[in-house]
């Protein structure tokens, strides 16, 4: 476990109930500025961690249980396999990823539009344009196999590890895990060892949305 998992999990679960990071620190009855990024660093350079009292507070705040952080701290919260689709809670558009390439799915800024989408019904989730899609094939396994439902979040922030919907200016979909990303250029790993990995240019990728539900 690294400080980076930790506070990349808490802008995460900010990010899922609608908050930036201050705002979730204010909803817990925290300073405001505890989980800025001057916080995430001592004087002496070193990475801090968020303590066990803010943590736990933020939890009960939202509503979460440890294991739901537990979730968000290895990059993927999950939800019951096979329960997606019958629960309560609120509905979002749903396709498949092999259709999401098409015309008419997203606007420019890759918010779900149109009337060809399907719903699923998910647990609250605070970006009002998340959208899901269903995996087919084995070209991400093992992560996602056939069958499973991400959900993605246009809001949530990205960095470097985060499991990725990325769409390329030529049209391309594909989910992906961000290796690294300069001024220049954003490099993806395919989550199946046995695809390639990709390297574009800024310039050739539309927009990139970071996956925060599957089902599993």
């Amino acid at each position: 476990m690294r400080h980076d998992d930790i506070w990349r999990a808490l802008d995460a679960l900010a990010a899922e109930h609608g908050l930036s990071a201050s705002g979730l620190a204010r909803k817990a009855g925290l300073d405001p500025t505890a989980f800025n990024p001057s916080k995430r660093t001592g004087a002496d350079g070193r990475a801090r961690w968020p303590s066990t009292e803010s943590v736990a507070k933020v939890l009960d705040a939202v509503g979460r249980s440890i294991d739901d952080f537990a979730s968000l701290v290895s990059g993927l919260p999950a939800l019951p396999r096979g329960g997606a689709r019958g629960g309560t809670g609120r509905r979002v558009p749903l396709i498949g990823l092999a259709q999401a390439g098409g015309e008419g799915y997203f606007d420019d800024g890759g918010y779900p539009v149109g009337g060809s989408w399907d719903e699923i019904s998910l647990p609250e989730i605070g970006d009002p344009n998340a959208y899901a899609l269903e995996i087919s094939g084995e070209s991400m396994e093992p992560v996602f196999r056939d069958g499973d439902v991400v959900v993605v979040s246009p809001a949530a922030p990205v960095r470097r590890g985060d499991r990725v919907v990325v769409r390329t200016a030529k049209g391309e979909v594909m989910a992906k895990e961000l290796r690294r990303q300069s001024a220049k250029r954003i490099e993806l790993a395919s989550l199946n060892p046995a695809h390639p990995s990709y390297s574009f240019e800024l310039p050739e990728i539309a927009w990139m949305h970071r996956i925060v539900w599957a089902s599993q």
